[in-house]
């Protein structure tokens, strides 16, 4: 089982990459990419379809084409929009647009990425496409008062630190700001807000549902430092993988981090751990004493997943995710779990690194042995955890991958 969730459009070479100017550098790192370019189509004109509570929208073209793009923009409107969602005109942002977190982002990186857009992305004009929201939904003004209750004013400068401290400022102003990491790992309350926006607040990365995946806490992990650093950069270490909404992320974002940045954000997370409940390292060999036998989950584990993930559960080093302490076989919510055999898994595309890939199950397997597989792997490798039942099995299938 792939261990964290979260393939792209637009790639390209991590080394070539690294030589362009720093805003192109900022909108990757901030994700501007991944978000606002359609596979297969133009850079940053817009098009890519997102999911929300309160229907469908479309990010929007971000060229500097005058017509359909921001090109009309002065910076003033630029860094309005970017930290503090409103557009010209006083049109309001979606939040789906992660301003909030932008809002932390210092007047200098803003100015960068103003200059990338306009001088550097090439123009286009395709037209934007209207979100799909019920109309009862869909008037902006409430979004003001949503604003004021939930955007932090924005940042100007970074408050001076000791030397010592330098890499963990840098690091939680990466994952705080431009990384936006909150936006998938901090769970919403009931106006879909994060529940947090920095680490002050225990809420903040402390898990989170996204588009029908757990995106685990960042607070309490039991990666190694360098195996964190291999699966921000490469997609998978020496004994995890990442599959699933994640791995957009890592194609398009993490990968082309700085090794300055890398040891940065790296060193920032592994930081939430003493802030945080501690990782538990789990005892393998104690764990299956903990349930009740389940034979015909064994069986078919053995028949089905033993050959790749090991009897013990142990993967092999550096191809196959181990079982144990992963982060989706401990979830609460079984749903990584469930999908990645139902639907099978594929790790990011990575400069240098050829995606691996785990079979899909559906349609081989019956949704009852699934249940029983789901059950046994909880069993073995978890603690604590409910039984899956089988309706929890059937709504995540008919959700889809």
């Amino acid at each position: 089982m792939y261990k964290i969730i979260l393939t792209g459009a637009l790639f390209i070479s991590a080394n070539s990459f690294s030589a362009q100017p720093e805003g192109e550098y900022l909108s990757r790192i901030a994700d501007c990419v991944a978000c606002h370019t359609l596979e297969g189509g133009e850079p940053m004109a817009g098009g890519k379809k997102f999911h929300t509570p309160l229907g469908d929208i479309y990010s929007t073209n971000i060229t500097p084409d005058i017509k359909e793009g921001i090109g009309s923009y002065s910076y003033e409107d630029f860094e309005k929009a970017v930290r503090r969602g409103v557009a010209p005109g006083g049109h309001y942002l979606y939040p789906a647009m992660p301003y909030p977190s932008y809002s932390k982002m210092t007047d200098e990186d803003v100015h960068k990425l103003y200059s990338y857009f306009m001088h550097v992305v090439k123009a286009s004009g395709q037209k934007n496409i209207p979100a799909e929201i019920p109309w009862f939904f869909s008037p902006r003004w409430p979004l003001r008062i949503w604003n004021g209750i939930f955007t932090d004013a924005p940042a100007n400068t970074r408050t001076p630190v000791s030397r010592d401290a330098e890499l963990l400022q840098r690091g939680k102003y990466l994952v705080e700001g431009p990384g936006h990491c909150g936006a998938c790992h901090t769970p919403r309350g009931v106006a879909q807000q994060e529940k947090a926006y920095d680490d002050s607040d225990p809420a903040f990365l402390s898990g989170a549902m996204i588009d029908g995946w757990f995106a685990p806490s960042l607070r309490n992990s039991a990666i190694p430092e360098e195996e964190l650093k291999d699966l921000l950069q490469k997609g998978r270490s020496k004994h995890s993988a990442i599959t699933g909404p994640m791995a957009e992320v890592v194609t398009q974002s993490t990968q082309y981090l700085s090794n300055n940045d890398l040891n940065a954000v790296t060193a920032y997370l592994l930081s939430l751990n003493h802030r945080g409940s501690s990782p538990t390292q789990k005892n393998p060999a104690s764990l299956s004493a903990q349930h009740p036998e389940n034979k015909a989950g064994k069986i078919l584990y053995f028949r089905y997943c033993s050959t790749c993930h090991g009897v013990e559960g142990k993967g092999t080093d550096d191809n196959v995710p181990s079982l144990i302490n992963n982060a989706s076989v401990e979830a609460e919510d079984p749903a990584n779990v469930i999908k990645v055999i139902a639907f099978g898994a594929e790790t990011p595309v990575t400069q240098g690194n050829i995606p691996y890939k785990m079979p899909a199950y559906h349609g081989e397997l019956s949704a009852h042995e699934m249940r029983d597989i789901v059950n046994y792997i909880r069993g073995e490798w978890s603690v604590n955890q409910h039984p899956v039942e089988q309706k929890e099995i059937d709504e995540v299938i008919s959700k889809g991958p």
